[in-house]
């Protein structure tokens, strides 16, 4: 039987107490537009699966690996602490999970694509330490970090990715840019990937007002 290679892409989103009222919202809202935004595109759509990740005091799959048009939005509600270690596990656990392998018969998907979203630092260090121990090393998939408002350790989120963005606020109107920019780096992705098998990903410029953090 033979598949289409897909495009995993995972959303690990903090829905800590610190992102409660407009924060949160905006999160609801990006994903609604960023499902829509991939949807009309015909590359995105035919490849392009997606997941949610949320960490608060405990970090879960709120949405499994699932085409664009079969995706249902996760139910997001904003307390607790900051789990972000908890996240990294549960998207080393989900990517060993969902992602199909090579095998002597058949390509497997391509390296998923993760992007990370916080507003502070994280609560569980322990847990924190052991994953970025060798996540960087294993390089299971392609890790965008960013970071928003003036709370985010930029040397933390580097200990995850050398890619870290960092954006000056948790605003609707930062948030809105965010998840357009999510948008339009997954539709570069899904053209790009036959020409670049393996290859390093290419990203649109960040938005404005947005950092890259060297």
């Amino acid at each position: 039987m033979s598949y289409v290679r897909r495009l995993p892409v995972y959303l690990l989103l903090d829905c800590s107490g610190s992102m409660s009222g407009e924060p949160i919202e905006s999160v609801r809202q990006g994903i609604k537009m960023l499902v829509n935004e991939l949807k009309g595109d015909p590359q995105a759509l035919e490849t392009a699966c997606l997941s949610v990740i949320t960490f608060a005091s405990v970090a879960q799959q709120t949405s499994p690996l699932t085409e664009l048009m079969l995706f249902k939005e996760p139910k997001l509600e904003a307390s607790g602490a900051t789990s972000l270690g908890g996240a990294l596990k549960v998207l080393r656990e989900c990517i060993d999970k969902e992602v199909r392998k090579t095998t002597e018969n058949q390509k497997g998907d391509w390296k998923p694509l993760v992007f990370i979203l916080t507003d502070g630092m994280h609560t569980d260090d322990d847990e924190f330490d052991r994953q970025t121990a060798d996540i960087k090393s294993l390089k299971v998939a392609n890790i965008i970090a960013v970071g928003a408002g003036p709370y985010v350790e930029q040397s933390t989120l580097k200990r995850i990715t050398d890619n870290v963005l960092l954006m000056n606020t948790a605003s609707a109107g930062d948030l809105s840019k965010f998840f357009a920019w999510v948008s339009g780096s997954i539709k570069m992705s899904s053209k790009s990937l036959d020409a670049k098998p393996g290859g390093a990903i290419e990203l649109p410029p960040p938005p404005q007002g947005f950092t890259i953090v060297p």
